[in-house]
């Protein structure tokens, strides 16, 4: 009896150690990966009939601009995060598209939620001095992005081209910003 009390303690000791352990503070590369894949693979090739609905948006690409510096890389990081919030934002719509894998949109938005939820604690660390003329781009275009779904009626095609739209958005802060994100598989 004794000796399932130690057990039962013990267990209970390293559950209680795990759980106060502090959550990571940080944007995952994977995740960001995982989420442009998802993303990519919900709703297949953009169609034809689709193609009259593209508008041309302006993409903010200076928001995202870093050069190493970890000033410019703490901003790069907050204008993911605030992309990875205004994409939440918008999938958070109750007219999204059912024509698109429900899965993988369902693991799409949970994962946008989660990187969001894992990197808020760092966003009060962060230098944000040039961050005001960043932000700006990204609200305009999130702006455009959520007018056209809306002068579009939600439209299957306004969905699609607004996936088109963050497909292009995540493969640039992929390509572009490698230092604002924590990879765990560096070499």
């Amino acid at each position: 009896m004794a000796l399932q009390a130690i057990t039962w303690m013990s267990a209970f000791l390293c559950l209680a150690q795990v759980c106060s352990m502090p959550m990571p503070c940080h944007l995952q590369g994977e995740l960001v990966r995982t989420t442009h894949n998802l993303l990519r693979d919900m709703g297949g090739h953009l169609h034809l009939e689709c193609l009259q609905e593209n508008v041309f948006m302006t993409f903010p690409a200076a928001a995202f601009a870093t050069s190493g510096t970890p000033q410019l890389s703490s901003s790069g990081a907050k204008a993911i995060y605030d992309t990875l919030k205004n994409i939440d934002s918008l999938f958070g719509a109750d007219d999204l598209p059912t024509k698109w894998d429900q899965q993988k949109l369902e693991n799409f938005q949970n994962i946008i939620y989660r990187q969001i939820e894992e990197s808020k604690c760092m966003m009060g660390s962060v230098d944000t001095s040039d961050y005001p003329i960043r932000a700006e781009g990204l609200k305009t275009y999130f702006g455009k992005i959520a007018a056209v779904l809306k002068e579009k009626n939600f439209s299957y095609c306004a969905w699609e081209v607004v996936r088109k739209e963050l497909l292009y958005t995540l493969q640039f802060i992929l390509k572009h910003n490698s230092d604002s994100l924590l990879w765990s598989n560096r070499t």
